[in-house]
């Protein structure tokens, strides 16, 4: 009689609990961009692990871009310039329960000090990390460098647990970040499963899970959001715009970003080798009609490399574009009616604008005697033989605050003759010399002026052609607490919670 009691009891408090409130049923998102490499951090996949909430760097970011206390909560220059010290934060737990101390940062970032190829944020420095002390690190590097604590905000370089480094190999992040949100599982390039971390040292995720889908094709985005399949999706058709502003079901945010469409141009191989072609090809191109008809709007025309979304970016428009111009550089450089300029044009789907410019360049080169071919294909199989220079034309859009908000590692990586992104194949040791003098300036405005010069002389001599500098989408459906980012350096899914 004793067991039927408890038995009718327990079935009684079970009932009681189907009437209280429901649990937090989690949210489910849709991302545009898969982990490169399985979430490397020598691949940029660090950046990704920081936007989804799950490991962090010593350094964090205000929404300006300043830097601000992360793993490290105080960090001072020391001597000559060349050595950094950084407190850490003391009761930092990693979600598989070790305590965060200094040799868990020497390992982490001395593991991606020894890749083959190192984060572009702290590449060529002649960094070294040491521990000083169970609560704090030295970072030093061969030169002074007057922005390390930017540098060390990059996601790439995030600190996992020691365990995840104890086997050698590529780290995971599965069980061994840091961050608000724990990754429980990997579904390779399809998407993963986040948990709230409890022991987290700061603000508390507002969803006890994340469910993310990496989806690469937009549409398929936006119909998952129409659906209810996810409740958050970024990078949203432009020819979704209105629909979607104008849906009272869903919350659309457009906001303004630190990036750059570019035309990028095959220097290293005929027939953008010749300086007159490229400019042939920017003498065709009318920016502000893309920007403005094609793009309807969504984007601001490019006068160079950098935007107005920063002080040191291009505010007047590009000039209009002058096909008698474009085809009078093409015949001084052999090119005519009898001999006509085909060329390749390749681009890929995951941001939405990219196909759509790429028939709009192919028409507007069409009148000045440039036929061209579009390919729109998956980024990671176009990667290989853009650095190595198989290509002809390329349509990029690139963040040039994409590993820390300051651009000289984009100056670096992606215009100098060494760099590691190159996809211009672009060489001059003048401007190689500009960007390296960045090493010595921490004014502010002086690197700024720097700046400038830098993206003047990639205008002149028509490394490429910056396209349109766009904005960002992003919509919410039953979920709410999305932030936007200007500068895609900050997490995004710890703030998203289902609506109640």
């Amino acid at each position: 009689m004793r067991s039927l009691v408890l038995a009718v009891a327990a079935l009684l408090l079970l009932a009681g609990c189907s009437t209280s409130a429901p649990a937090d049923p989690g949210v489910r998102v849709a991302l545009q961009f898969p982990p490169r490499a399985a979430y490397a951090f020598d691949a940029d996949d660090g950046a990704l692990l920081t936007k989804l909430g799950v490991a962090e760097p010593l350094v964090g970011l205000d929404p300006q871009g300043n830097p601000v206390p992360g793993l490290a909560t105080s960090w001072a220059r020391e001597g000559d310039g060349r050595s950094w010290r950084f407190v850490l934060r003391e009761g930092v737990v990693f979600h598989d329960g070790a305590r965060l101390d200094s040799g868990a940062v020497v390992t982490a970032l001395n593991h991606v000090l020894s890749r083959p190829t190192p984060p572009r944020s702290i590449a060529d420095l002649g960094m070294r990390v040491e521990a000083d002390g169970p609560g704090a690190v030295r970072v030093s590097t061969d030169a002074p460098d007057p922005v390390l604590p930017l540098r060390l905000s990059s996601g790439t370089t995030s600190v996992l647990s020691p365990a995840a480094y104890a086997a050698g190999g590529q780290p995971s992040p599965q069980n061994t970040g840091t961050g608000p949100l724990r990754m429980t599982e990997i579904r390779g390039s399809q998407g993963a499963t986040l948990l709230r971390h409890d022991a987290y040292w700061g603000p508390q995720a507002a969803s006890s899970q994340v469910t993310v889908d990496y989806v690469t094709e937009p549409q398929t985005r936006e119909l998952a959001l129409r659906s209810g399949d996810v409740g958050f999706a970024e990078g949203l058709p432009e020819t979704s715009r209105a629909s979607l502003q104008a849906d009272p079901d869903v919350r659309f945010s457009e906001y303004p970003s630190a990036r750059t469409v570019l035309l990028q141009l095959n220097g290293s191989a005929a027939p953008f080798d010749d300086v007159r072609v490229r400019r042939a090809v920017t003498a065709a191109l009318d920016r502000n009609v893309l920007a403005d008809q094609v793009l309807g709007g969504s984007a601001a025309p490019a006068a160079d490399l950098f935007g107005p979304a920063v002080p040191y970016g291009a505010t007047t428009p590009p000039p209009a574009g002058d096909v008698a111009a474009a085809q009078a550089l093409l015949a001084e450089a052999g090119y005519g009616p009898q001999n006509p300029l085909r060329v390749r044009l390749w681009t890929f789907p995951n941001r939405p604008e990219l196909p759509v410019l790429a028939s709009a360049i192919a028409a507007q080169l069409a009148p000045a005697g440039i036929a061209v071919d579009i390919t729109v294909g998956d980024y990671a199989a176009q990667e290989p033989e853009l650095l190595a220079g198989r290509f002809d034309m390329f349509i990029n859009s690139r963040s040039y605050l994409s590993d820390f908000p300051d651009p000289a590692g984009v100056l670096d990586s992606d215009y100098t003759c060494d760099g590691s992104y190159t996809i211009d194949r672009y060489c001059n040791p003048a401007f190689d010399a500009a960007v390296a003098g960045l090493a010595a300036i921490d004014d502010p405005a002086r690197r700024a002026d720097v700046f400038r010069s830098a993206a003047a002389t990639l205008t002149a001599d028509a490394v490429n052609v910056p396209l349109v500098h766009p904005q960002n989408t992003a919509a919410e459906r039953g979920v709410t607490g999305f932030t936007p980012d200007p500068l895609d350096l900050r997490p995004v899914l710890p703030t998203l919670a289902p609506v109640d």
